[in-house]
């Protein structure tokens, strides 16, 4: 990932246009055109030409008087690396390359491909494209498009593999008002993609919302640590094209057929911090909202209404779309009865009726506002003959005004009437729509939004036992049946792996033949179950090869002669290798649910949760999540299934333990990301009652790892690796390890016991607590870009006090970091200060980072101290008298 000159190519200084012509309906002609309104100096370049649109036009990139900041190539596909090599040899840094004839056109189209990046790289010259329409930066008035229209500035980002999307909201967004900071068509991607834009953009002033439209992207690492840095700062809307593809060859487990792509990246979204709607207009409605209204705390909504009808709409809009209907509390009724009119609905929709005016619309909404019991409010109105609908909304303005705790939506619903209302709401900044349910959809964008940045920010829960895998047992089965050159794990080896990571399972004996199933069966406890076991047949079932409730020893010898002559009937080409003896498990109250493992080409593992049984696939109530996880992570992705509220109990049906269905989905995540050799894995049924989980059948695929564990996840797994002692000057020996969401208390008590002077000096002013936000942020990190080691006592995290922090945090060029130190006052003066620094620097180097600096105050004459022991350069910062900036360069290369 890099941010290297990207500066060039979205705020040019000077622009060349290689490939411009004077021919009506040509693309060079097209860009010509757009880019004269260039605020800064602008070339043409055609050696057909001498003059171009009234200006001078040169023949080649060495004739220029400059070297532009960024070059335009519409030439033909041949020539375009031939170009790029001569705009690098004089000086230039980016390209839109706008020609197409490449990676679309078969193998001697990405050797072109190829050909361009081999001679831009050795100048560092980024490319976008091709295969594109352009980028447009209406701020400075840059059109490097072929688009039929510019773009008002603005503060929305849009970036699109499509140029053609590209052109369409270019026509549909100008009518309307909406303005640009940026639009940029990807096109082929060969080098800028959405990652490196991502990191820009996320940092970029002139930007208040980044939205996206992806048909699919190239590395998802990079992708996923961009999104979520991004997602922490400002809003990201997607729109996902290509939903109904069917991108991979159906899979043979259940899990596999379920792990469709587009619900992978539903996943990844999810995971990222960002927002995904369903289409195009959806993308700047969910913008506008997001950076008009706070997150509501959850998704219980308050209606206000002078009309059953409109609220009878809402509500239905709310609940088909997964919010709820808050329940009024006793305190926020009887104060509505106090001072509505009795006849009044007594409930929520709370119906004002139909000659409500403005004072009775703020009453309602000061009550509701109150109410600890909803997250939002909504007003609607509709036109009578004894309101006035501008004096209702200045009065819905004013409660709104007062109060910023729960989001306010309005619909005045009609046309004409109420045209002049709606415009005095949009001034007040109070989110305003034409119908009920379009009110309801922006509420409900900010209630998933919340979601999905509580991903970023919440703290998860503990784990409730400490969970140590036999990770060599689970490998050494695993060689063994890749040894003998199977694809599928046995249902006895699979559950045996299972047990490696601590998931119950029901304990199963194998049978060569039905006399042997017959013997087994006499030591088991009665009924039994029979199933085949075949390397050929993962789906038993489907060839009568699983037999519940034999009552004996007998009833299991005839069950496996039946299966015997079943096989050979319906499989002759498959081997039967014996049979599967069990007890058959008798929990009436249990839950069947699925959960597995499964790949994704793009995203690698993913873990997946939903309703079990033989009619999985049909039902489809499934979701899917990427690992790692955590309790809090599991119970999310849980949610998101309808099965979830069926764990909770109903009727004479008691709830299942759904702490121990999160924990499995936990240990399903651990596997997933330490054993490379597992593709595929799905427990079906996993019973959930009362008592807890219970696998009842399990298949495994394997297939031969060609990554590490650790690299083919897109979001990086906490590096245990790094976890080591630290042993004191005084023989104590403490733990030093990455820091991990769950030690945010922690920090938070390491906060109360510091001094005011050690607050100041590590945090720059002064803090009387320690912000959650803040406290969050520095325990939830990207263990990709990012590293920071808690030196604390030995035990469970978030239960161990933390004496000291050490923080590095790269850029996305991998170029440059920036450390950080806090080390409590206890354990100042006794060398943990230059360890932790020791370590930081290690680290550094190991992965390539050229450079660590950091701010130091210049009063912090200890840690100036350290620095100059170590090597560090200390400058002054420019405009700041009081602040030093420690600067140690490291050498080395960036990682691949």
């Amino acid at each position: 990932m890099s941010l290297r000159n990207l500066q060039f190519l979205l705020r040019p200084q000077s622009v060349a246009l290689i490939g411009a012509s004077a021919t009506p309906g040509t693309v060079g002609a097209a860009l010509a055109r757009n880019l004269l309104d260039f605020k800064g100096e602008l070339y043409f370049l055609n050696p057909k030409h001498a003059t171009l649109n009234g200006r001078p036009c040169f023949p080649d990139a060495a004739a220029l008087p400059e070297a532009p900041d960024l070059a335009v190539i519409c030439t033909p596909a041949a020539t375009v690396p031939q170009v790029v090599q001569a705009l690098g040899e004089r000086g230039t840094r980016a390209a839109i390359v706008v020609s197409a004839g490449f990676g679309e056109a078969g193998d001697a189209g990405r050797a072109l491909q190829q050909a361009i990046l081999d001679a831009a790289r050795p100048y560092t010259l980024r490319i976008i494209g091709p295969n594109c329409i352009g980028v447009l930066n209406p701020p400075l008035a840059l059109n490097a498009s072929f688009a039929p229209a510019s773009a008002a500035p603005g503060r929305l980002a849009f970036l699109t593999q499509s140029g053609a999307l590209l052109s369409a909201v270019l026509d549909w967004a100008r009518p309307r008002g909406i303005g640009f900071s940026h639009l940029i068509s990807l096109g082929d991607m060969a080098d800028v993609d959405f990652g490196d834009l991502l990191d820009w953009l996320a940092t970029d002033p002139e930007t208040q919302a980044v939205l996206l439209y992806i048909e699919g992207i190239r590395e998802a690492r990079k992708f996923m640590s961009a999104a979520r840095a991004a997602a922490r700062l400002k809003p990201v809307v997607v729109v996902k094209g290509g939903r109904h593809a069917q991108a991979a060859q159906a899979a043979a487990t259940h899990t596999g057929a379920l792990a469709g792509s587009d619900r992978v990246y539903d996943a990844a979204f999810r995971r990222a911090g960002m927002l995904r709607v369903p289409h195009l207009g959806a993308l700047f409605g969910a913008a506008d909202i997001l950076t008009a209204a706070r997150p509501p705390r959850g998704r219980r909504l308050g209606i206000v209404t002078n009309g059953g009808g409109l609220g009878v709409l809402a509500t239905d809009a709310l609940l088909d779309r997964g919010g709820a209907l808050a329940e009024l509390q006793p305190e926020t009724l009887a104060a509505l009865d106090a001072r509505l009119p009795h006849t009044w609905s007594h409930a929520n929709p709370v119906d004002i009726i139909g000659d409500a005016d403005g004072a009775r619309y703020r009453t309602a909404l000061q009550a509701l506002a109150g109410d600890p019991g909803l997250d939002a409010m909504l007003a609607l109105y509709c036109p009578t003959g004894v309101s006035d609908p501008q004096e209702v909304a200045r009065e819905v303005i004013v409660a709104a005004c007062a109060q910023d705790a729960k989001p306010l939506l309005a619909s005045w619903v009609g046309g004409e009437a109420v045209l002049s209302a709606r415009s005095a709401l949009a001034a007040a900044r109070v989110p305003s729509y034409d119908t009920p349910e379009a009110a309801v959809q922006a509420f409900m964008y900010l209630a998933d939004y919340r979601d999905n940045q509580e991903m970023l920010t919440q703290t998860p829960p503990s784990s409730p036992e400490e969970f140590l895998p036999d990770t060599q047992g689970a490998r050494t089965l695993i060689s063994a049946a890749l040894a003998e050159g199977r694809e599928w794990l046995s249902e006895i080896e699979s559950k045996s792996l299972l047990e490696c990571y601590a998931i119950p399972t029901v304990a199963t004996r194998f049978a060569a033949t039905p006399e042997d199933a017959a013997g087994l069966a006499s030591e088991l406890a009665p009924p039994y179950v029979l199933k085949i076991v075949s390397p050929q047949i993962t789906h038993k079932s489907d060839v009568g090869g699983v037999a519940l409730g034999l009552p004996d020893a007998a009833a299991v010898a005839a069950a496996a002669q039946n299966m015997r002559a079943q096989v050979a009937a319906r499989r002759p080409d498959a081997t039967l290798a014996g049979f599967a003896v069990q007890t058959m498990v008798q929990r009436r109250q249990a839950h069947e649910l699925i959960a597995g493992i499964g790949s994704d080409a793009q995203f690698g593992p993913v873990v997946l949760f939903g309703q079990g049984g033989t009619a999985a696939e049909v039902i489809g109530d499934i979701a899917l999540a990427l690992p790692p996880l955590n309790l809090h992570l599991a119970g999310m992705l849980m949610q998101q299934t309808r099965v979830a509220r069926l764990l909770a109990g109903y009727r004479d049906r008691p709830a299942a333990k759904r702490d121990a269905v999160a924990l499995t989905l936990v240990k399903l995540a651990q596997l997933a990301a330490e054993l490379t050799e597992v593709a595929e894995l799905d427990i079906n049924p996993l019973l959930a009652d009362g008592e807890g989980v219970l696998a009842l059948d399990a298949r495994v695929r394997l297939v031969r790892a060609n990554k590490a564990a650790e690299s083919r996840l897109a979001i990086r797994p906490y590096p245990r690796e790094l976890e080591c002692d630290f042993r004191l000057d005084d023989g104590r020996s403490l733990t030093l390890r990455p820091v991990l969401p769950e030690d945010e208390h922690a920090l938070q008590r390491l906060f109360s016991v510091l001094t005011p002077e050690e607050i100041y000096l590590r945090f720059m002013h002064s803090m009387k607590i320690l912000p959650r936000a803040l406290a969050a942020r520095l325990t939830q990190i990207d263990y990709e870009r990012e590293m920071s080691w808690v030196l604390c006592a030995p035990g469970l995290p978030g239960r161990s006090d933390i004496h000291a922090l050490a923080q590095l945090a790269a850029d996305p060029d991998f170029e440059r970091a920036e450390f950080a130190l806090l080390v409590s006052h206890e354990y100042a003066g006794r060398g943990v200060g230059t360890r932790l620094m020791r370590t930081l620097i290690d680290y550094a180097r190991s992965r390539g980072i050229r450079e660590i600096h950091g701010l130091v105050l210049r009063e912090n004459r200890n840690m100036l101290d350290l620095c100059t022991r170590l090597g560090f350069h200390l400058g002054q910062v420019a405009g700041e008298l009081d602040t030093v900036i420690a600067r140690l360069t490291l050498g080395g290369t960036s990682p691949a």
